[in-house]
């Protein structure tokens, strides 16, 4: 097994890696001229999520050349973190030019102590376990993909495109990414972050009596008067006690809740209605159109009308 040559990608992969993960990057480094040379912690050929075959050209501890970029592709959310892929990873990382992971193949990166002191990012499934592991990285549970110094993670899955047209554009510029980017049909930069997938997924189920009538009430009907006072008097507790409430079992206040609610009611209507953006922000609560789409902003970086432009189903 030689020692890897300038340009050359050496992509760290075990057993279970995700198909995806793989070839998204993949495809696009190879389309920008770059060597792909896969290796695997003992040597072995792998077996990918799907039960593809991958075969590689060596350990990943063979290629003890200069190494341009390390691609750590991730797995499955939740599964366990592979020790000996995080060994061999870490091992060689000092050679690399730059390292970049794909979805939780942070999770090999953190596991091998490079990203302390570090802002990182992974799938937003698996960003609060990233958080709650690692104390010592700054996870951004919003971002497609975070730079931070010769290290670069993405979120999940089709997040790795992303971030191997960042590193084409870094490398051979922005005339060249852009070509690619229109090749694979997809955004060069894509508008707004892993929020827009994430928001309905990113409430609780309270255990209160109370506060999970107030949940129930602002889903049943985003659009009625869900200001503290009413939720308040809905649930039967003193204001003070709904937001310590809404703190300890939601991680949210009353205000943010009700937002997300009515977010991801519109997120609905949005993908499927033919109704005009005003209509449904206030058929959603928001009261006009402006306010909507100043509260899409902020929660999901994309406007209401980027938002239909992208997910609506004919």
């Amino acid at each position: 097994m030689g020692s890897a040559e300038r340009g050359d990608i050496v992509v760290a992969v075990s057993d279970g890696v995700l198909l995806l993960d793989v070839a998204g990057p993949v495809q696009v480094l190879h389309w920008a001229g770059h060597r792909i040379r896969f290796a695997s912690p003992d040597g072995c050929a792998v077996s990918t999520d799907v039960g593809a075959p991958l075969g590689v050209e060596g350990a990943i501890t063979d290629f003890t050349g200069r190494i341009d970029t390390l691609v750590v592709p991730g797995y499955a959310v939740g599964e366990p973190i592979r020790p000996a892929l995080s060994a061999a990873v870490g091992a060689v990382a000092a050679d690399a030019r730059r390292i970049a992971s794909v979805c939780t193949g942070t999770f090999v990166l953190a596991e091998a102590a490079l990203l302390d002191g570090r802002r990182a990012t992974t799938h937003w499934l698996a960003c609060g376990e990233l958080a709650a592991r690692y104390s010592g990285i700054a996870v951004d549970p919003d971002a497609i993909y975070v730079r931070d110094g010769p290290i670069i993670t993405s979120a999940g899955v089709t997040a790795g495109i992303d971030m191997a047209l960042a590193l084409v554009e870094e490398d051979h510029g922005a005339e060249l990414a852009r070509a690619l980017a229109k090749h694979l049909v997809v955004f060069l930069r894509r508008p707004g972050g892993q929020s827009q997938f994430s928001v309905r997924n990113s409430i609780g189920t309270p255990r209160a009596p109370g506060l999970r009538r107030v949940v129930d009430a602002v889903v049943a009907d985003p659009a009625a008067d869900h200001r503290l006072a009413a939720m308040a008097e809905r649930a039967a507790l003193s204001e003070r006690h709904l937001t310590r409430l809404f703190a300890k079992e939601i991680g949210i206040s009353p205000g943010r809740y009700v937002e997300q609610v009515r977010v991801e009611a519109a997120q609905a209507l949005l993908e499927s209605a033919t109704d005009g953006v005003a209509t449904i922000a206030r058929h959603c609560g928001f009261g006009s159109e402006e306010t909507m789409r100043r509260i899409f902003s902020k929660l999901l970086g994309i406007t209401p009308t980027d938002y239909r432009h992208r997910f609506h189903a004919p």
